[in-house]
């Protein structure tokens, strides 16, 4: 109801007037159709199944059904099937609409008892034709994961097609190997006359992933990434760093967040400051560009969106983030990334999850952190922006259909941490989602090491799945 997006069509094997009516029951597992010649369609998930399924002992009282014609009457398992659905005049809708529904035939005056309607499935193409329940994943053995070791605090992680998938496809089974340049060379920032406890660390991947764009408080270095050498570095501090971001059509380009609250566009080429935007009140947390629109969207620790041309560098929009009552927006970061349709892009505050549509600059999907749940660390699309991957400060990790910000999946410390360490504060601090594989993701934590997660084999998805099934279709007799 958020949306004016069309979810799915259902055809429930035809049979339906031009403009049926419809009714939820009251747990928004079954549906009522009206069809054609005075027929009902029930259109059920898994647990309006179940439902049905209580009314399969009533019998059918043929001695009633055999006066039909001269006093109308409807049976009895009709009428308590229908009131099932029927019912309830404040009706909710089905968990998950993205589903596609396929018809029994229906009864149209047999005399037989709806245990006699058996449902029939449709083979699943798609994950449109399912409904998400949420699943929880609580040990070990209900997912699979890889933890990679690490000395040094992660704060920044990217996934990249060469590096995870280059020579062998990455899974949570086979550990990656670490590589380096047989130079030895590190990649190793400037940090000059910098306090490390006060340096936002930021970096960027160049858009043929040949050179990474680093900075940790001091300058900024841009690195080759096959040989780790040192090109060039620029823009001592002050201002410092704390955003950056290639341009998506010439790696010459970077838009760098400040702590000052501007944007600087610098041209690596000429070593020149080209613009800088001001419009945020608080330092850069997050950067976004869009190719098929041509702008740049920008966050801040403001909780403030803003909407740039990239020609000419001017702001087209700002807007603030709708912040829930209760929470404050000081010195929060607030960080942006484009779904691959390149028009809507993710907003990731520590209170919420947001998609925004770019040219109006309009909220069009929020999720709301509620009660039992920890602020939010941060949060990334999926390769194929089907999924949005979320980590929370308690080292929870949950899994979001993307087209509604539906909660799918939830992953506890309990399935990937030791106890020893999951009671000493260790928790997520970003989320990389694999560029090839829609369902795996890496996870980098507070105490150095990350962690690759995928769902298990069997399952395939994050998440379980119930298939809708139109169970059966009853006639409507004509009342007189």
């Amino acid at each position: 109801m958020d949306s004016v997006q069309l979810l799915t069509t259902i055809d429930a094997d035809g049979g339906l007037p031009g403009s049926p009516c419809i009714r939820f029951n009251k747990d928004g597992t079954l549906l009522a159709v009206s069809a054609n010649d005075n027929g009902i369609k029930i259109l059920a998930n898994s647990d309006g199944i179940t439902l049905m399924r209580k009314f399969e002992n009533l019998s059918f009282d043929a001695s009633r059904a055999s006066e039909s014609s001269a006093k109308p009457t409807v049976n009895t398992t009709s009428a308590a099937a229908v009131a099932a659905v029927a019912a309830a005049a404040t009706s909710t809708g089905l968990a998950d609409r993205s589903a596609s529904v396929v018809a029994i035939a229906g009864m149209n005056g047999d005399a037989r008892n709806l245990g006699d309607v058996k449902p029939r499935l449709t083979e699943e193409s798609n994950d449109k034709s399912k409904i998400w329940k949420l699943t929880e994943i609580n040990e070990q053995s209900q997912c699979r994961s890889l933890r990679l070791p690490e000395n040094s605090r992660v704060t920044k992680y990217i996934a990249n097609s060469d590096g995870m998938s280059k020579h062998k496809r990455a899974t949570a089974g086979v550990s990656p190997q670490l590589w380096q340049p047989s130079s030895g060379i590190l990649m190793i920032n400037d940090n000059t006359d910098t306090k490390p406890e006060e340096a936002v660390p930021c970096f960027a991947l160049s858009k043929n992933d040949s050179y990474v764009m680093s900075a940790s408080g001091g300058k900024i270095s841009l690195f080759n990434m096959m040989t780790f050498k040192t090109m060039t570095t620029f823009m001592p501090p002050p201002p410092a760093a704390t955003f950056l971001a290639f341009h998506p059509q010439d790696n010459n380009i970077i838009a760098i967040g400040m702590d000052d609250s501007t944007i600087q566009i610098y041209n690596v080429r000429v070593d020149e400051v080209k613009s800088k935007l001001r419009g945020h009140n608080k330092r850069i947390t997050g950067l976004a560009f869009s190719h098929v629109l041509n702008v740049l969207v920008s966050s801040g620790a403001d909780a403030q969106l803003c909407v740039w041309n990239s020609d000419g560098w001017e702001m087209q929009k700002t807007r603030s983030l709708q912040v829930p009552s209760g929470w404050t927006t000081i010195q929060s970061d607030t960080r942006v990334q484009f779904h691959q349709d390149q028009i809507h892009f993710l907003v990731v505050h520590e209170n919420q999850l947001a998609i925004y549509e770019t040219i109006k600059l309009e909220c069009v999907k929020q999720w709301v952190l509620r009660g039992s749940f920890a602020p939010i660390s941060h949060a990334v699309f999926s390769c194929d922006s089907q999924l949005v991957y979320a980590s929370f400060l308690d080292a929870t990790v949950c899994v979001f259909s993307a087209v509604n910000l539906r909660l799918r999946c939830r992953i506890n410390p309990s399935s990937y941490l030791s106890p020893n360490v999951s009671s000493s504060n260790v928790h997520p601090l970003v989320i990389a989602a694999h560029p090839q594989e829609p369902n795996q993701f890496a996870l980098g934590l507070s105490d150095g090491g990350v962690h690759v997660f995928e769902p298990l084999e069997s399952e395939g998805k994050w998440g379980s799945a119930s298939s809708l099934t139109c169970l059966a279709c009853w006639p409507i007799p004509k009342l007189v």
